[in-house]
């Protein structure tokens, strides 16, 4: 069995080592595809493996095409939205996500962005505290309850929507749920997504919603770009000069933000959420177990397709 971790952007030195452990204690072999910059070099180093690592890669209908033995793929990370789901299910390849291995990563980047935003971005003027505030989580999984969890230290009252979550799990956490997103929003001075980019959610944070927020209000994105009607965020913050927008995906219309929105918008220049020496080993060393525990077991219980 050959395992092919194929990163554009490497796995840290320590986690390229967990994988290679847990592979070969195994008795699979384990092949390397690192820094590749065309993508011929994956359909190449794809063409023989059993089994496949990804980051942020792209495992696309050809990437598919091209692997003749393939039997799983696993994102090391918990979005999946570079997976062709629909390829892998028609050649009959599992496809999996490492939930959770990234969440606190995530998490404390949302507030590591909030103190910038409540703080005017340090440009030496007075700011705003997060105690006190009112927190809405769109999404309360693994990464929205991190959120919450060290919002709490903050002093900030939590609230929740997700349709998927039982109130009762919220309630534990000591979070307020909420029945709807127009509920949330009206609600929260700050309000953190962490929905997945889905046909129901694309383009779902838009004009309306994000509209009902309180005066002041505050909008941060560590989920996916595409659940932004980016054109109406504009109209609105034109409309709203009391509105902040702070996201760890850059906009399609990034430029725009930064030429209307001084001082009221930022965005990462690259991806930073699970970008912590933590979170890369974790998230790298749950692939490496799940695609042996797949194969020894046949365990598929992080399987994302059908």
């Amino acid at each position: 069995m050959k395992v092919l971790v194929a990163t554009e952007k490497p796995f840290a030195k320590v986690a390229v080592d967990g994988i290679r452990e847990v592979v070969e204690k195994n008795g699979y072999e384990l092949a390397l595809l690192e820094k590749y910059t065309d993508v011929n070099d994956l359909y190449k180093a794809v063409a023989d493996a059993d089994a496949l690592i990804v980051r942020s890669d792209k495992v696309t209908k050809e990437v598919i095409d091209h692997a003749k033995n393939l039997k799983i793929v696993v994102r090391a990370g918990a979005g999946f939205d570079n997976l062709d789901l629909e390829a892998c299910t028609a050649k009959g390849i599992v496809a999996m996500n490492t939930p959770g291995q990234n969440s606190n990563a995530v998490a404390e980047l949302v507030m590591g962005m909030l103190v910038y935003a409540v703080r005017n971005f340090y440009n030496g003027t007075s700011g705003t505290e997060l105690k006190g505030k009112k927190l809405g989580i769109h999404a309360f999984g693994n990464v929205g309850r991190n959120v919450a969890r060290i919002a709490k230290g903050f002093g900030m009252e939590c609230y929740a929507y997700d349709a998927y979550c039982p109130d009762e799990v919220m309630l534990k956490d000591d979070v307020k749920p909420v029945h709807s997103a127009v509920e949330l929003y009206k609600t929260c001075d700050v309000v953190s997504l962490h929905i997945p980019a889905t046909p129901e959610t694309k383009n779902s944070i838009n004009h309306d919603l994000v509209n009902l927020m309180p005066k002041g209000g505050l909008l941060v994105n560590t989920a996916r770009k595409e659940v932004i009607n980016e054109e109406e965020l504009i109209v609105l913050m034109q409309e709203r000069p009391d509105l902040k927008y702070v996201t760890d995906i850059m906009p399609v219309a990034d430029a725009k933000f930064k030429t209307l929105f001084e001082g009221r918008y930022f965005a990462t220049p690259k991806k930073m959420g699970a970008q912590t020496a933590e979170a890369n080993i974790n998230a790298g060393i749950a692939a490496a177990n799940q695609i042996v525990d797949f194969f020894v077991n046949g365990n598929t219980r992080f399987q994302v397709n059908k």
